[in-house]
């Protein structure tokens, strides 16, 4: 039976690019990427445990293999765009205060307007 699901915007224009570039459906992609994660998941090169203990900053990334790197990278670099609830409590708050620091929609660096005491 298929089912739906809701993939980011970003990856959906990767994968529609792909499905393109390979003559595939859309569908058709991501099972095919599905299939080719499965098979480097479970050969011997790749160790998912790893590469988890590695953003756990339990082992060192030196120690993975180039194909675990790879996707550490990957995960590292996902997980760094992300910020977690109390990250961005505290960058709230410090906006509240008037200290916060930012980008505008340039990408130049800002800073709040120092807040009014009463």
């Amino acid at each position: 039976m298929a089912q739906s699901i809701k993939l980011a915007d970003d990856i959906m224009k990767i994968v529609r690019r792909e499905s393109e570039l390979q003559s595939r459906s859309i569908a058709g992609q991501i099972a095919h990427w599905v299939r080719i994660g499965r098979a480097i998941e479970k050969s011997g090169n790749f160790d998912h445990a790893r590469i988890t203990a590695a953003l756990a900053g339990d082992i060192e990334t030196t120690d993975l293999t180039d194909e675990e790197n790879d996707v550490w990278l990957d995960s590292f670099v996902e997980k760094m765009g992300q910020p977690r609830a109390d990250e961005d409590a505290f960058f709230a708050r410090r906006r509240q205060l008037g200290l916060g620091v930012g980008l505008d929609a340039a990408g130049n660096l800002v800073r709040e307007k120092a807040a009014h005491k009463a």
